[in-house]
């Protein structure tokens, strides 16, 4: 277990024996893994007093976890979240915030802030996290690591913390190409849609264009660095209506966010933190006509972006906007970022397709990350493009 904690990643729970294999293809890395995950010999909080309080010590431990440990990674300890996984900001009005190892005055971003810190500050070599809004993207780019949120269903999310069925997801963190692909081969098995080696790659101009003009440049620029490798893509629009598509997610995540969490919050009233309270009362006023006509959205884009993907293409995008906030701005500040960066993240969220996170740029000293999204059922193939596009920049860089 970690004893030394510098950047505040870790739940202090009292250390319990967890059993790893002592062969495997994960042998000799280290795991974290967020405090959403249930893990025998250790309770899970979700970032909440209130749930930690009556969590319990766990006799079982999440399927995905499980699968880690039998592959020869071991465990050093359970990751701090955002309360109830509701943020994107890497901040808990409770437990306190991980700091970011690649940008110390910037923020780790969330809700898997801890298994990203503790991933970009070298102490553990691998961290699972959970991705409904963007909570392993985000985090990723914002600490200059590999970050996956796969297709949606394609990791089990059995003894794991709910907040919104139909957006949630269980993903990773690494800091190099080839942990990551280790990871992968180990989680993913066959791929039921297998990419070329070399796919047809889409950069989507109205996506780049939501990102701050000199991110935006950047990242543009570091898509040019691979193309004498990996060929050059086709400019593409990706998207028909993004306020559409922003309200559609919120609509949805928020009335789910409610079903899960609501029936504790109305019996137990716990203080919830900034934000998070605005954001459950967001999905309690939530009606059922806005569902409907989320739902609507949801299956219309979804059907569009499988066509402009098909079997073989990846679409380009930043991750998020820009580089991570200021640890220092105020919360109407980081609203304001949350809500722009969701009009990015949201576009896996909705169509259940993989997206991955790639650290390729650095912009005022801090890591700004490339996505890339393709096919549903593509997330093996993906990782190993990914790693690629990684390898074909930094190479050309150099």
């Amino acid at each position: 277990m970690i004893e030394d904690d510098p950047f505040r990643c870790f739940v202090p729970y009292p250390p319990a024996p967890v059993k790893h294999a002592s062969s495997g293809p994960l042998a000799g890395l280290t795991l974290a893994v967020k405090d959403l995950f249930d893990i025998k010999g250790y309770p899970t909080g979700a970032g909440s007093p209130t749930v930690l309080a009556q969590s319990g010590v766990k006799t079982r431990t999440a399927p995905v976890v499980k699968a880690l440990l039998d592959a020869g990674a071991r465990f050093v300890g359970k990751t701090h979240t955002d309360e109830l996984a509701f943020s994107l900001n890497g901040k808990n009005a409770h437990f306190g915030s991980p700091v970011n190892p690649a940008a110390p005055e910037r923020i780790t971003g969330g809700s898997s802030s801890g298994s990203m810190a503790a991933v970009a500050g070298r102490l553990a070599d691998i961290a699972l996290g959970s991705d409904t809004g963007g909570s392993v993207r985000a985090p990723a780019s914002y600490g200059g690591l590999f970050g996956i949120r796969p297709s949606h269903g394609r990791l089990s999310l059995k003894r794991t913390w709910p907040l919104a069925e139909s957006f949630d997801t269980a993903g990773f963190f690494a800091r190099d190409g080839e942990t990551f692909a280790r990871v992968a081969n180990v989680l993913f098995g066959k791929d039921r849609t297998t990419l070329p080696e070399r796919p047809r790659l889409l950069l989507a101009d109205d996506l780049f264009a939501q990102a701050v003009p000199e991110a935006e440049r950047i990242l543009r620029n570091a898509v040019q660095r691979f193309v004498p490798l990996l060929g050059q893509p086709e400019n593409v629009r990706a998207v028909r209506d993004m306020d559409a598509l922003y309200w559609a997610f919120r609509w949805l995540q928020g009335r789910e966010a409610w079903t899960a969490d609501g029936p504790m919050i109305e019996r137990f009233a716990p203080p919830l933190g900034p934000g998070v309270a605005e954001r459950f009362a967001f999905g309690r006023s939530v009606s059922d006509a806005e569902v409907a006509r989320g739902d609507t959205v949801r299956r219309n884009f979804r059907a569009k972006l499988a066509k402009l993907l098909g079997q073989d293409g990846v679409l380009l995008l930043p991750t998020v906007p820009d580089i991570a906030p200021l640890v220092s701005a105020g919360e109407s500040e980081l609203d304001d970022f949350r809500n722009r960066a969701l009009r990015l993240l949201c576009l896996a969220g909705l169509s259940g397709f993989p997206q991955i996170s790639i650290p390729v740029a650095y912009r005022d000293d801090a890591p700004l990350g490339l996505s890339v999204i393709g096919p549903r059922g593509s997330d093996k193939s993906l990782v190993v493009f990914a790693v690629r596009i990684e390898r074909a920049a930094r190479i050309r860089l150099a």
